[in-house]
C-alpha cells in the first residue's frame, strides 16, 4: 500500500473539483443557447458616423480615401509673402540708456518689445517705425525696425 490516506482524499477532491468545473461549463452553455446569445447577436458595429450598432455597415455607403491623400504631421504652408510681415507702429517707450523699448502695433494694437539690437536706425519715443515679429523666449521681438518718414 504505497498511496497513503491522505493522498487518497486529495486525489478524489481533485476529481470533485474537475468534475463540477465541467457541469457549471455544461450550464453556462445551456442558458448560453436559451438566450439566444450566438456570435451574430453579440457583435457589434460601427456605421458611416462612427456610432455603435447591431447592424452590419451598408456596403453602398463606404467610403474610399486613398493613402497619398493622408498628411501626417504639420500640413504644408504657403510660402509667405515679406511685404505681410512687415508691421507698423509707433514707440510708446524707449530707453536710451537700458537700449529696450516697446511698439504699438497700429493694426492689432499690441504691445511688442524691441531691443536696440534690432534697429537699423536711432528711434525715439512718438516715431512711428515699420518692423517684423519674431517670437522670442519671452513672447513677440520686434526685428528689423526702421522709421517711416
Amino acid at each position: 500500500m504505497s498511496e497513503t490516506w491522505n493522498k487518497k482524499e486529495r486525489e478524489k477532491k481533485r476529481q470533485q473539483n474537475k468534475k463540477e468545473k465541467a457541469e457549471r461549463k455544461q450550464e453556462r452553455q445551456e442558458k448560453a443557447k436559451e438566450a439566444g446569445n450566438s456570435l451574430e447577436n453579440m457583435m457589434a458595429y460601427l456605421d458611416e458616423n462612427g456610432n455603435l450598432t447591431s447592424k452590419p455597415p451598408d456596403p453602398r455607403k463606404k467610403i474610399i480615401i486613398n493613402a497619398e491623400d493622408i498628411e501626417i504631421g504639420v500640413p504644408k504652408q504657403a510660402p509667405v509673402n515679406p511685404e505681410d510681415l512687415i508691421r507698423k507702429g509707433i514707440v510708446t517707450f524707449f530707453n536710451d540708456a537700458k537700449g529696450y523699448g516697446f511698439i504699438k502695433d497700429q493694426v492689432t494694437q499690441e504691445s511688442i518689445f524691441v531691443h536696440v539690437n534690432s534697429l537699423t536706425e536711432q528711434i525715439k519715443e512718438n516715431n512711428k517705425v515699420s518692423f517684423e515679429v519674431e517670437m522670442g523666449p519671452k513672447g513677440a521681438n520686434a526685428v528689423n525696425v526702421h522709421l517711416v518718414k
